[in-house]
């Protein structure tokens, strides 16, 4: 069951009656009944310090005093699309390759096409929704200050704790704050020193903020618990390092600086601090995900005491629809809105449901003139025979055969019977026509290469046993790893551990007679070229020549358990947004606990949002190092990259080498690991990817295909209405 600090307490609120920090005329926050509790008389109660704290978290979770809806802290905004999760989630992933909605919902398509302005209704929902946090956190800060302590003479030991609750009000503060400098840049300022109402807030630039909260977080750093020792869902001393990291890491984003040894350095606190990798990604995304020990900061949502159409009940049920089972995800019914893009797919090696899958199909090829390989290998039976194949139709036949047994008895026959058949009376590689022909004895069992020439009835047996070569096997280009012929597939085959690199066909050990793919279409030609395995894993590979053309297949059992997308009934490629069934909707959420039962409740959604989890230090800290932060090292950035691919993998097949690290790679892994999480828009701004030609998907910039956009959707401009009512402001650049 979740902390009770949490779902419990986070009804009983303090009256703020404050208005925004930004001096919107149009929108204040909304008091409750004053004859139920005031401010003058709230903090009468020792516990109501406590009770005041679990509304600033739940501030993350709720919009207002009713539930989904009804007393809503802010007045004009929309309590569904206003939840500080979910508008943080537009904001962070539809802009970019992880997200598309396909819905028509007010101007919700201009994000994916990332030609928003500065009065669309999802952006100032955000904007307000940050500043009314950071309003409450304020006011926190004001009431509980020694000098209001005194007043109301509270003891030593609730002081003590006040000064704990405090720190945790500056985290969030400090988190809210961090959200606009990440998405606005040069915003608005106050702080619990600031009086309300009293005048225009002034706008502090990105560096200058980028310097406040990080002196803000070191601080607080010795006031907050150790790590894992607060109640859950409650700030700790790792949940500021990680957001330290994250400010360290795009410091020179935010104030052009280079911070990167700083991010090393906070990030191997947060890997040392006692939080473990969950051993099953899986259930780092249930509804009893509060079990996980990797979790560092969640947003908690309860289906019984934090019911939101935002949050998780948003981020879950959007993404149900087509021929999806909402019970299936714990949910009564699925909204029909959100999937992942092409380019977020395709990251992954495989995508068959979660389970594996073909990567290269066998192609069936070219037809040319045929005749059967009859014998007591395929029991006399046509249906079983081996085919030769004339490619150049001039009655020359070739094609591979592999007999199980020696001595084995053949006749080449045009037909599907023997009524015209070609043996050999002499054993001397000239054909003999008819009945009286002795069958061709094979001696030794194998494979091999079986060439007819029908026209100067002559035949030729050359031994063809296959294996596989290339940088991407165990032994690289120094030896084969040897194929077995399968009778039941028909096909040569292996079952090997490959790392990325490239493989060939060849026979015999030797290059006298290899197959390569020049076209990369599963069609093989002699001494053809290199066949590409893009990530490492366990491989069954299949080689068809018992015809032309020759082809093979790969097929992986290794998967990278991350990919977890709805395949069934939808097109990977979206080529309409609308259409729910275009583009592959992410399954990695679900409104069900480890043992298999529903959340509490199937309509709203029991998951607790993984804010900040251990394996983003991990990629935190390999970024920073690739990016030339001190302090830390490649070995060690390798391993912490390797920890979170083992358990993707389940075995060390993800495994990569010191040599395949570096950033787009990092980039990538961030997506694999990360989507869906919050994450996305901010990394590829980092890339300088966000906005650029360097990296297209379906959509950027409203073109199918994808389009660079003006270098200004890097950020978000400052709601109009603001501007209109603070003169001290001035709109962010291009807008």
């Amino acid at each position: 069951m979740k902390n009770k600090f949490y779902t419990k307490s986070i009804f009983i609120f303090l009256v703020l009656v404050i208005t925004f920090t930004a001096c919107f005329n149009d929108l204040d926050t909304v008091p409750l009944d004053e004859n139920q509790i005031t401010a003058a008389t709230a903090y009468d109660n020792p516990e109501a310090y406590k009770q005041v704290l679990a509304k600033l978290y739940a501030g993350l979770s709720l919009t207002g005093q009713e539930g989904p809806s009804g007393q809503a802290d802010i007045e004009g905004i929309d309590e569904g699309f206003g939840q500080y999760l979910r508008a943080l989630w537009y904001h962070q992933e539809f802009p970019t390759d992880e997200a598309v909605v396909g819905w028509n919902d007010q101007t919700i398509g201009d994000f994916h096409e990332q030609d928003w302005d500065a009065n669309d209704n999802f952006i100032f929902a955000f904007y307000s929704r940050i500043y009314y946090q950071i309003s409450v956190c304020n006011e926190f800060m004001r009431e509980t200050t020694d000098e209001k302590l005194d007043e109301r003479g509270v003891d030593s030991d609730l002081r003590g704790q006040i000064q704990t609750f405090r720190a945790e009000a500056r985290f969030l503060r400090a988190l809210s704050y961090w959200h606009a400098l990440d998405h606005f840049r040069n915003v608005p300022f106050v702080t619990e020193d600031d009086i309300v109402g009293s005048f225009f807030p002034e706008q502090i630039k990105a560096a200058d903020l980028y310097t406040w909260i990080e002196s803000e977080l070191l601080e607080i750093e010795v006031d907050l618990k150790a790590p894992r020792t607060n109640e859950y869902a409650r700030a700790d001393q790792a949940a500021a390092w990680m957001l330290l990291s994250k400010l360290y890491l795009n410091a020179e984003v935010y104030a052009g600086k280079n911070a990167y040894s700083d991010a090393i350095t906070y990030t191997k606190k947060v890997i040392d601090s006692g939080y473990y990798l969950d051993e099953n990604y899986q259930d780092l995304f249930l509804s009893d995900n509060y079990l996980s020990d990797e979790i560092i900061f969640p947003i908690v949502f309860d289906g019984q005491f934090t019911r939101t159409w935002g949050g998780m009940t948003f981020i879950l049920r959007a993404s149900i629809g087509g021929n999806m089972i909402s019970s299936e995800f714990g949910v009564e019914s699925g909204w029909g809105g959100t999937r992942a893009t092409s380019a977020l797919v395709n990251k992954f090696p495989v995508i068959a449901g979660g389970a594996g899958g073909l990567i290269v199909a066998p192609q069936t090829g070219n037809t040319y003139p045929e005749i059967f390989v009859a014998g007591s290998y395929a029991g006399w039976q046509f249906t079983n025979a081996s085919k030769l194949s004339s490619p150049l139709e001039n009655d020359v036949y070739e094609g591979f055969v592999y007999f199980e047994n020696p001595n084995t008895q053949i006749k080449f026959t045009p037909n599907a019977n023997l009524t015209v058949n070609y043996g050999d009376i002499g054993g001397d590689g000239t054909l003999d026509e008819g009945n009286s022909s002795p069958n061709i004895v094979i001696p030794d069992a194998g494979g091999y290469k079986v060439t007819v020439d029908l026209v100067n009835l002559t035949y030729s047996f050359e031994p063809a046993n296959w294996g596989l070569i290339g940088s991407a096997t165990a032994d690289g280009w120094d030896s084969d790893q040897d194929m077995t012929y399968n009778v039941a597939e028909g096909a040569w085959s292996i079952t090997a551990l490959l790392q990325p690199g490239v493989i060939k066909f060849r026979a015999n050990d030797e290059w006298d007679l290899n197959f390569g793919d020049d076209a990369a279409d599963a069609i093989l030609e002699e001494g053809g070229g290199d066949i590409n395995i893009e990530n490492a894993g366990t491989y069954k590979i299949l080689l068809y020549i018992d015809k032309p053309d020759y082809t093979y297949s790969i097929e992986t059992n290794t998967v990278d358990s991350r990919a977890m997308f709805h395949v069934d009934g939808q097109n990977r490629v979206i080529e309409k947004i609308a259409e729910f069934t275009e583009g592959y909707p992410p399954t990695k959420f679900k409104n069900i606990n480890r043992d298999g039962s529903n959340g509490s409740d199937v309509r709203w959604v029991d998951i607790d949002f993984p804010m900040f989890r251990l394996a983003d230090a991990y990629l935190m800290y390999a970024e920073a190092v690739l990016r030339g932060g001190s302090g830390g090292d490649m070995t060690t950035a390798t391993d912490y990259i390797n920890n979170v691919r083992f358990r993707a993998y389940g075995e060390d097949a993800g495994n990569i080498t010191m040599a395949d690290l570096d950033l787009q790679f990092i980039l990538d892994e961030r997506a694999r690991e990360l989507h869906w999480e919050c994450h996305r828009r901010t990394d590829l701004v980092r890339y300088n990817q966000l906005t650029t030609s360097d990296y297209m998907w379906d959509f950027k910039g409203g073109n199918p295909s994808g389009a660079a956009v003006d270098a200004k959707y890097n950020y978000f401009p400052i709601p109009a209405a603001d501007i209109g009512a603070n003169p001290n402001l001035d709109q962010n650049g291009g807008y």
